[in-house]
């Protein structure tokens, strides 16, 4: 009996998560906040005045053809939300202002990215986690205030093609420097840009930061 126990043990744990993760839930993450207020996963709608947010995750306007969130919220860990607060404030003065895709990204979420599409150029491994998993990456782009018409950008949100990657030499004068504007806007407040993704940033020090599986709903009890 004693190894019929330690044999069906590790199965129960595999079985959990086919990954090898053991994301926080909602417990421990409340538990996290009040050990350390900066852990808190901050709703940018009421933390930042006049951000527009575009939650295509919780349509079927996205890359899976299905809706994956039952609520449209775009979160981010305190430290990332007051930086956004700041480069919102900055673009304010030309005019311009954030729209949000995605925030904080339940780990739920991200198995079922990679389930659809296996090729983590463009999704997260779920045997790692995303950065959107832990409220430190970002998906955006930057809209004119007044038309509040999103400002042209080398390809979709989403896009899995290599004119999305940073790098990518853009002919269009007024494209390259508005993917420029975009990415000094974010670097100037601590963020960093993917490598393939010119929507996605990263919030230097996610590292520091757990990956967490924690519905919206959850957070809004």
């Amino acid at each position: 009996m004693k190894y019929l126990i330690l044999l069906l043990f590790p199965i129960t744990l595999f079985a959990q998560n086919k990954y090898g993760l053991t994301p926080v839930k909602l417990d421990e993450y409340k538990q996290s906040v009040k050990a350390n207020p900066e852990n808190e996963l901050i709703n940018l709608e009421k933390h930042i005045p006049g951000i527009v947010v575009d939650i295509r995750y919780a349509t079927t306007n996205n890359f899976t053809g299905e809706q994956i969130y039952n609520l449209a919220r775009a979160y981010a860990r305190k430290p990332v939300a007051d930086a956004l607060k700041k480069i919102q404030a900055d673009l304010k003065l030309k005019g311009l202002g954030l729209k949000i895709f995605d925030g904080y990204r339940p780990y739920s979420a991200t198995v079922k990215f990679y389930e659809t599409y296996r090729d983590t150029t463009y999704v997260a491994s779920p045997y790692k986690g995303s950065r959107h998993n832990r409220g430190c990456a970002m998906d955006l782009t930057v809209i004119d205030l007044k038309t509040g018409k999103e400002l042209p950008m080398p390809t979709e949100y989403d896009s899995f093609k290599k004119e999305a990657w940073p790098s990518t030499p853009v002919a269009d004068p007024i494209i390259r420097a508005n993917r420029k504007l975009l990415i000094d806007a974010m670097e100037k407040h601590g963020f960093k840009v993917n490598s393939s993704e010119w929507w996605h940033f990263d919030f230097i020090g996610w590292q520091k930061y757990a990956v967490m599986d924690i519905d919206f709903e959850e957070l809004e009890e």
